[in-house]
């Protein structure tokens, strides 16, 4: 603004005009073209306010609602919207239900919180759109109706609502009020992640690291997984070290990795990079081996955690098999630590490193890591399915006689395409489910067997 019209704005503002008073008083909120001064600012939305101007009134509201140049005072931020949304300022009316919602200088009521969302939605404000869409998804205020949710957030996804565009992405994802459609949860998560919202970052990167909607892009997946950890989510700042530990999409940096763990640690929500951080202490990975560190992350996992039996017996044992990687002969822990990442609680479970635990179980020619590896690679488990892979691994586990992989040899001639084996290879492994008692696989393959006859 140049500074000829900063004195037009001030004369019109001493003159009366209300609408110069806001905006003068706009300017010295944010130290437009002039010294930030909220003093004043307080003052000019005032003097409009006292005119009955709308936006001064909303304005003066915020002001006591934050505490901005004045002192904190709810109960006054709440007359002042309500003398705004009065004179049908949809900004006000937005933020009157936002106070009947959560009881913010008034007494907490849902129901007329609903009413003046609903009153702002109808007059286009999107954040209030999106709201609305969000209490109809939830029953909160109102009867729960998904059909209604739908509605509203299309609507402040029209309007550009970058919540709301989120939030239907997670419609589609999820099937939620809509038929599940990954590759319009993959749109809208989209148009929300280049507005800037980092939880849509973290899905997209998600959907592209997976290919679930659009084709699997790793490179995408990082960049949007950076630009999600750059907002400071920690459940980005999680996954994008796990790229780094496991060099899925970058080149592999335990350094990185560690430090990325460390930083969504720190922020006390992402339990799954407390995990990772205290196995990269016990295993000194990307940083010094740090045993007692490693266990005092876990440790402060389990004491934060009540009335979850299971979880706590999870905990336990990831924290005692996390004790022995650090041993010589580490591949029954490698296998273990395998089992509860594929299968433990929500905390607990991630199927990479699952892969991965398998993989380095496999690699030290542990019997059932091999078997459980090939598992992964046949139903694509923390990694892409691979037939061929998976046949080769269970051969090897089935000459060792884990039983388990001998009955999988089995099933994948008798279903897959991609093994060519000899018929004969197959009655042998046929005679030994049989005698290990896999009567199912027995009756299967006594069909197979007489096809092949024909």
């Amino acid at each position: 603004m140049k500074p000829k019209l900063l004195n037009i704005i001030k004369k019109s503002a001493k003159k009366g005009f209300d609408m110069a008073r806001n905006n003068l008083a706009s300017l010295y909120e944010n130290g437009e073209k002039t010294e930030k001064d909220l003093e004043k600012a307080v003052y000019w939305y005032n003097k409009a306010a006292e005119n009955g101007y709308e936006v001064a009134q909303f304005n003066l509201g915020r002001c006591y609602k934050n505490g901005i140049g004045v002192e904190k005072d709810e109960t006054k931020a709440f007359e002042y919207y309500k003398k705004s949304a009065e004179k049908e300022f949809v900004n006000a009316q937005f933020s009157l239900g936002y106070c009947y919602q959560n009881g913010i200088g008034v007494e907490k009521d849902e129901a007329k919180g609903f009413e003046y969302y609903k009153k702002s939605a109808e007059k286009g404000y999107g954040m209030a759109q999106c709201v609305l869409g969000y209490l109809y998804e939830n029953g909160e205020g109102i009867e729960k109706d998904l059909e209604k949710a739908i509605y509203w957030y299309n609507k402040a996804a029209e309007n550009e609502n970058e919540f709301a565009q989120y939030n239907l992405g997670n419609c589609y994802k999820n099937g939620i009020g809509v038929e599940k459609d990954e590759t319009k949860a993959f749109e809208y998560y989209k148009k929300s992640a280049e507005k800037g919202y980092d939880k849509a970052q973290i899905n997209l990167a998600f959907l592209y690291q997976n290919g679930k909607g659009i084709e699997k892009d790793l490179e995408k997946a990082i960049y949007w997984y950076n630009k999600a950890a750059e907002n400071g989510n920690e459940y980005a700042q999680y996954n994008l070290g796990q790229c780094y530990e496991l060099g899925n999409g970058v080149d592999k940096d335990e350094t990185k990795a560690f430090e990325l763990y460390k930083k969504s640690a720190e922020s006390g929500c992402c339990k799954f990079a407390m995990f990772r951080l205290g196995y990269c202490y016990v295993n000194g990975i990307g940083t010094k081996i740090n045993i007692e560190k490693g266990f005092e992350l876990c440790n402060k996992i389990a004491e934060n955690i009540e009335n979850d039996e299971r979880l706590l017996n999870d905990l336990d044992k990831v924290s005692y098999w996390y004790q022995k990687t650090a041993e010589n002969d580490n591949r029954v822990a490698l296998y273990k630590l395998g089992e509860l990442y594929e299968t433990g609680n929500d905390i607990i479970k991630d199927e990479l490193f699952a892969f991965e635990f398998y993989k380095q179980a496999a690699e030290k020619g542990y019997v059932n890591g091999e078997y459980k590896l090939g598992y992964c690679y046949n139903y694509g488990i923390g990694t892409v399915i691979d037939k061929r892979k998976a046949f080769d691994l269970f051969e090897i586990a089935a000459e060792k006689g884990n039983r388990d992989a001998q009955k999988s040899l089995v099933l994948l001639y008798e279903y897959g395409k991609d093994t060519q084996n000899n018929i004969y290879i197959f009655n042998y492994w046929h005679k030994k489910v049989i005698k290990n008692g896999f009567q199912k696989v027995k009756e299967n393959l006594d069909n197979l067997l007489k096809q092949q006859e024909i």
